[in-house]
């Protein structure tokens, strides 16, 4: 499942390059002001020195490990905690059908699969929201404070009776604080690595892979034994975990004050919200080209068990199929992180326009298996171009809007996305209930990949040309600037023979 990329990391570096080193004290402010600067709801931050006239500027030296190690392995449980869960939901999928469901309700597939696909959504749709929590409240606030939210929606979820509490409980309060507990995660990285920041982003969002793994098995285990309610109880213990792991968010970064006259440490709006980043129409093609191409994204990840288990019977282990979109989309992740990175002449564009492809492909074969080696073989391409999807979403942004503007380009992309997210899997749930079959479902699933993969194709023809727009412009700049200069040194040699004259 999609994670938002690593590019949240990226904002702490950036950050970084009017900073002072860390554990250098800032300037002492006079007042009970100064203090509250200091330590902002218990999260203490470096304030950023101010530079003595003609003192050169010192910048932040990151630790490269030491107790960023910590931080990295808890970021990674938070990672793999909260999208595990959510790429699992085919196994409570099933579960909540046989819970809550009834034999003459008809719309029971659409009803179940809106719990999840909330879920999901409400993750992506808090995202520009989080942005702003974790600037002006810090990494280690925002992502307690998400878990703890979390972890009472998820117990919530333990004791409802019918479907319909589930939609508050599992998809507005258990989803929104792990949204909240989640990018601080990754801006936190940006705080302790600078060189190492790519293997240390790519170990965290491997988490979600290695859980997507596990808990498939772990759930159907706990499902037979403990039924439906204590499955989720026990899943409130990985919450848990999640919330004393953003004990460990220490931030080393220096913030600018952004104090008001009034003494408030409210950012300006115009921070809040970069509305330069819509200035690009390569983003733009970009932020609305993925939201369309994800609309049957997460369709599998919720009716894949159950199409199984109508297709091949009850007692298929179809938590396999999970377990190898789980494997193939960590390798994923690595193989086609380290070719956008290291391999000349790759366009990251064309690799992601290529992983929707067959995203969209391997849809579309899912009711053609009649074999379930046959499933095993799609869901093991699947999930390795998933991998790619998520992998070089980050380096795109930061062709796209560059190295400052990157947060929030991702913010807003992941805040598109939540509609699809949300909107995908009850429509199939719908068409199954109606139809009798997922086919059709899983056919029109695949569409909105390749459409949306076809419209992305558009990004390098349009960033090819503004490049030659800019190099245009330039060269007629520099050749106004040497005009002027010429000028300038012809009046300087007529005032020069003028004083000789004189």
């Amino acid at each position: 499942m999609t994670e938002g990329g690593n590019h949240v990391a990226e904002e702490g570096v950036t950050a970084g390059k009017d900073a002072v080193p860390a554990g250098v004290p800032a300037e002492e402010e006079d007042g009970e002001d100064g203090e509250e600067e200091k330590k902002v709801n218990g999260d203490s931050r470096v304030e950023e020195q101010a530079a003595a006239p003609g003192a050169p500027e010192v910048e932040f030296v990151h630790p490269e490990g030491g107790w960023g190690w910590v931080v990295m392995l808890a970021a990674m449980w938070c990672n793999g905690s909260v999208f595990g869960i959510s790429n699992a939901f085919g196994i409570l999928f099933l579960a909540l059908q046989r819970e809550f469901g009834s034999e003459g309700d008809v719309d029971l597939g659409f009803k179940t699969a809106l719990v999840g696909s909330l879920a999901m959504g409400m993750i992506f749709f808090c995202s520009p929201i989080v942005s702003v929590f974790t600037d002006i409240l810090g990494c280690r606030v925002t992502a307690v404070g998400g878990a703890a939210v979390g972890l009472v929606g998820l117990l919530a979820s333990s004791f409802v009776t019918s479907l319909g509490p589930l939609y508050f409980t599992y998809g507005i309060v258990f989803a929104g604080g792990c949204s909240f507990a989640y990018q601080p995660s990754l801006v936190i990285l940006g705080h302790y690595f600078k060189k190492r920041l790519g293997m240390v982003n790519g170990i965290v969002t491997a988490g979600s892979s290695l859980f997507t793994i596990i808990l498939p098995l772990v759930l159907s285990y706990l499902l037979e034994k403990v039924g439906l309610h204590n499955t989720m109880r026990v899943l409130c213990i990985l919450m848990f975990v999640v919330m004393l792991a953003g004990f460990t968010y220490k931030p080393l970064l220096p913030v600018k004050s952004s104090k008001t006259r009034t003494g408030r440490r409210c950012p300006p709006l115009s921070q809040i919200f970069n509305l330069n980043i819509w200035k690009s129409l390569g983003y733009r093609i970009w932020a609305f080209g993925i939201p369309a191409a994800l609309y049957g994204y997460f369709v599998p990840y919720v009716h894949l068990m159950k199409h199984v288990e109508e297709r091949f019977g009850p007692d298929t282990s179809k938590e396999v199929l999970l377990m190898c979109i789980g494997i193939t989309s960590c390798l994923g992740r690595l193989i086609f992180g380290w070719v956008a990175d290291y391999v000349d002449g790759v366009n990251k564009v064309y690799l992601q326009v290529t992983s929707f492809f067959v995203i969209g492909l391997m849809s579309m074969m899912i009711p053609l298996c009649n074999v379930f080696g046959g499933l095993i073989a799609v869901c093991l391409l699947m999930g390795l171009f998933d991998g790619c999807f998520i992998s070089i979403m980050a380096p795109i942004a930061f062709e796209l809007v560059g190295a400052d503007d990157v947060s929030q380009a991702i913010g807003f992309l992941l805040g598109l996305m939540s509609v699809p997210m949300t909107v995908g899997p009850p429509i199939a749930g719908f068409l199954r209930d109606r139809l009798g079959s997922y086919n059709v479902a899983f056919y029109l699933a695949g569409i909105p990949p390749i459409v949306g993969g076809a419209l992305l194709c558009l990004i390098p023809w349009v960033e090819a040309r503004r490049k030659r727009k800019e190099e245009a412009l330039t060269k007629d700049q520099g050749v106004t600037e040497k005009m002027v200069e010429h000028e300038k040194a012809q009046e300087a040699a007529r005032s020069r023979s003028g004083e000789t004259v004189l």
